[in-house]
């Protein structure tokens, strides 16, 4: 990539992360490419679809998320990990409002851009869901599936003004329901 187009590039992703995490996963393409600096055309040169640009910049998000479930099955107890885990997600959820939509269907529609980086992420925080219902420390009739849907509800609820201040207390509330015994582990 020549260096203007590289420069252009890291500022649509800066502009892009900043506008996204104000305006949402619907944030207005022109108003990214506004703050970068640069003309609309521009913009879709690098990214051709939102979806794609929304990928790119989840992608290192959710890559890091499943580096943490990694390292969080190989250093902490199966409840705490799976505790910590869940919290990241939701904070990634929230930090880029209304994306959990494009992540379901990402997960179902294998020609999404999102596809992989979910499906991947969503088998980590299986993979720490299993380790703690195989000590007997996580209910035995959820899945990843059921698990990842209970990320979907909790950032919805960090994205309603009305009920955002609820929504540590909630995330204690799905933690304790998730796991059968929480006098070990504490949710925060």
């Amino acid at each position: 990539m020549r260096a203007d187009a590289k420069k252009n590039y890291d500022q649509l992703l800066a502009a892009a992360r900043d506008v996204v995490t104000e305006q949402g996963a619907d944030a207005s393409l022109r108003d990214i490419a506004r703050k970068a600096g640069v003309g609309l055309g521009t913009l879709y040169r690098h990214f051709v679809t939102r979806e794609g640009l929304l990928e790119t910049l989840l992608r290192t998000r959710f890559d890091e998320l499943k580096a943490a479930a990694g390292e969080l099955e190989r250093s902490s107890a199966p409840d705490g990990a799976l505790v910590s885990w869940l919290r990241d997600l939701v904070a990634c959820a929230n930090d880029y409002r209304g994306v959990i939509a494009s992540m379901v269907a990402a997960i179902e529609d294998e020609d999404s851009a999102l596809h992989e980086s979910c499906v991947t992420m969503k088998a980590a925080g299986t993979r720490l869901l299993t380790r703690a219902q195989q000590q007997g420390l996580a209910r035995s009739d959820i899945d990843g599936t059921d698990l990842f849907a209970l990320v979907g509800a909790l950032a919805w609820v960090g994205d309603q003004p009305a009920l955002a201040p609820r929504a540590d207390h909630l995330f204690d509330v799905i933690a304790g329901s998730v796991l059968t015994d929480r006098s070990s582990t504490p949710a925060r």
